[in-house]
C-alpha cells in the first residue's frame, strides 16, 4: 500500500504537476477520486474538512496538505527536487510562482472567457511565453531545465501548463526553440513519458470544460 494518497477530482487540472512529479521519480501513490458534483453540492463530507475548502489533497501517512504548490514544494523539499544551493531554491520558487500566474491566466480563459476571448489570449500570450524562453536561456542555454542542472518541482508544473497550451493551440510554443526542445526533453525522459502513455493519464481530461 503506497504511503501516498492523492484526493482529487477525475481530471488533470491542478493535481497534474503532482502527478508528474510522483511518475518522474519513481514514486508510488494511491489515487482517490472525488465527483465534482458530489464535492459542488457539499455532498461529500470531507469538503467541510479541506482546508480552504479546496482539493487537491495530499497524504504522506498522518501528515495531509492542501494547495497544489504547497504540495509540490513539500514533495521538491523530500526529494530533493528544490535546488543544490539557497540562489537556486530562490529561482525555483520565483519560476514556479510565475507558472502559476500563467495557470490562473488559462484558468480564466477556460472557465469564463473562452467564446469571447479565446483570440484575445493567443494574441497575447507571447508576452507570457518570452518570460519562459528567456529563463532556459539564461541555464546552460536553454539545454538544461529552469535552473541548474538537476530537474525541480518547478519544472513538473512548467512542464503541464505548457502541455495544456499546446492542447489550446498546437502552435502555441512555434515560435520558442528552446521551450520546444525543453518540453520534448522532458517528455522523453522515460518515467514521463511511460506516465503519459497510461490509461489512467488519458482517461482524465485537463478541465471539467475539456473533453476526454
Amino acid at each position: 500500500m503506497p504511503g501516498y494518497v492523492l484526493t482529487y477530482f477525475p481530471i488533470r487540472g491542478r493535481a497534474e504537476p503532482i502527478r508528474l512529479l510522483l511518475a518522474d521519480q519513481g514514486i508510488s501513490w494511491k489515487e482517490d477520486e472525488v465527483q465534482i458534483a458530489d464535492w459542488v453540492s457539499g455532498k461529500d463530507a470531507r469538503k467541510k474538512e479541506a482546508v480552504f475548502g479546496q482539493l487537491p489533497q495530499f497524504q504522506d501517512g498522518d501528515y495531509v496538505l492542501y494547495q497544489s504548490n504547497s504540495i509540490l514544494r513539500y514533495l521538491g523539499n523530500k526529494h530533493g527536487l528544490t535546488g543544490a544551493n539557497d540562489e537556486e531554491r530562490g529561482h525555483i520558487d520565483m519560476v514556479n510562482d510565475g507558472v502559476e500566474d500563467l495557470r490562473q491566466k488559462f484558468a480564466r480563459l477556460i472557465f469564463f472567457e473562452y467564446e469571447t476571448g479565446k483570440d484575445k489570449y493567443l494574441k497575447d500570450l507571447p508576452s507570457q511565453l518570452d518570460f519562459f524562453e528567456r529563463i532556459l536561456s539564461k541555464n546552460a542555454n536553454g539545454t538544461k531545465f529552469v535552473v541548474g542542472q538537476k530537474i525541480s518541482f518547478a519544472d513538473y508544473n512548467l512542464l503541464d501548463i505548457l502541455q495544456c497550451h499546446l492542447d489550446l493551440c498546437p502552435n502555441s510554443l512555434s515560435a520558442y526553440p528552446l521551450l520546444t526542445a525543453y518540453l520534448e526533453r522532458l517528455v522523453a525522459r522515460p518515467k514521463i513519458s511511460e506516465y503519459l502513455k497510461s490509461d489512467a493519464r488519458n482517461k482524465r481530461p485537463i478541465t471539467p470544460k475539456h473533453k476526454k
